[in-house]
């Protein structure tokens, strides 16, 4: 069975105010034998979106290559966008060596309202996939509930928008709300349930040459 630990600590600093949670990158990043094209740093695989949409949405004329200068301008954005990264899955094992979330067993997350807690001006925490079973919004909610505490729904409407509460520390500080946004994942298996989609179906109609990109950027501008 294969250990699948995240490779990449998380991409924290006091600034931040919102935070990007997703799960694991493909094994492939934990082993080392990265592919051409891909970038050794947070959603670097080569077949990932993340990176691609934001390049779209801020015009950022980022490299696509297995280089320092490559890493070193997604941490640039990222800090002048005050946008941290933290995955929540710390560890997995699997089966088969691939990157699906269906495949993980024996999970360990991160303690990511520890984070919260010591980074105290994050607001929003961005979910790379939504609450289906092993995805990142699923595994918040799991860890929520072991801290006695949810999600209450703001919309309901794709992307879907939660928010939580924060206790202050012993009635000393005051308690902090936390919005979520549950955005459709940057991922090539997410392309068929973007298609099945009214809306984007509606925008294909209108647009022979609309693609799943052009949705992600749509969706994913408002909260980046």
């Amino acid at each position: 069975m294969f250990q699948h630990t995240h490779p990449y600590e998380p991409f924290l600093f006091k600034e931040a105010t919102k935070l990007i949670v997703g799960t694991l990158p493909p094994p492939r990043f934990t082993t080392g034998m990265l592919k051409k094209g891909d970038v050794d740093f947070c959603y670097g695989s080569r077949d990932g979106q993340l990176w691609p949409i934001l390049n779209i949405i801020f015009e950022l004329n980022l490299k696509f290559e297995t280089s320092k200068e490559a890493i070193d301008q997604r941490k640039t954005f990222l800090k002048h966008r005050k946008i941290g990264i933290c995955d929540i899955v710390a560890s997995a094992k699997r089966d088969k060596i691939d990157a699906s979330d269906s495949g993980m067993q024996h999970i360990q997350l991160r303690n990511i309202l520890g984070y919260l807690k010591q980074y105290q001006n994050i607001e929003m925490l961005i979910f790379t996939g939504g609450n289906s079973k092993n995805g990142p919004e699923y595994f918040f909610r799991r860890h929520l509930k072991e801290n006695n505490l949810k999600l209450h729904i703001v919309s309901n409407e794709v992307p879907r928008i939660h928010q939580f509460e924060i206790p202050g520390e012993n009635n000393l500080e005051p308690s902090r709300i936390i919005k979520t946004v549950s955005l459709t994942a940057p991922s090539g298996s997410a392309n068929r349930a973007i298609g099945s989609l009214p809306t984007y179906k509606r925008m294909k109609s209108e647009n022979v040459n609309f693609n799943t990109i052009d949705f992600r950027v749509l969706q994913y501008r408002p909260f980046f």
